[in-house]
């Protein structure tokens, strides 16, 4: 996805993030930039309030995860991805559904 946000210095940051949503159980989400995103981690929440985070650590460009949803109710189903820019301290948060 192509979305872009305002970062707190006023400049456009394209949000990194690819989804292949080709199984709603298990989508890929993929570092679509051409830098390394530190500690990227990803929630899980459904109406039924069932929360759940997994850590990726670090991803490098091109690199992807598959994210398990065999237990969430993939109608209701939100992913939040938050990951650090890398140089900074600077937490960014993304949020898709499936």
């Amino acid at each position: 996805m192509d979305v872009t946000s305002i970062d707190p210095r006023g400049r456009a940051y394209p949000v990194p993030w690819r989804v292949v949503r080709d199984d709603p159980r298990h989508p890929v989400v993929s570092n679509a930039s051409d830098r390394i995103l530190d500690t990227v981690r990803g929630f899980v929440t459904d109406r039924s309030g069932t929360a759940r985070t997994d850590h990726f650590g670090t991803l490098r460009p091109g690199d992807a995860i598959e994210l398990c949803l065999c237990r969430a109710d993939t109608a209701s189903a939100v992913v939040t991805i938050a990951w650090y820019r890398p140089g900074t301290d600077d937490e960014y948060l993304w949020r898709f559904v499936v």
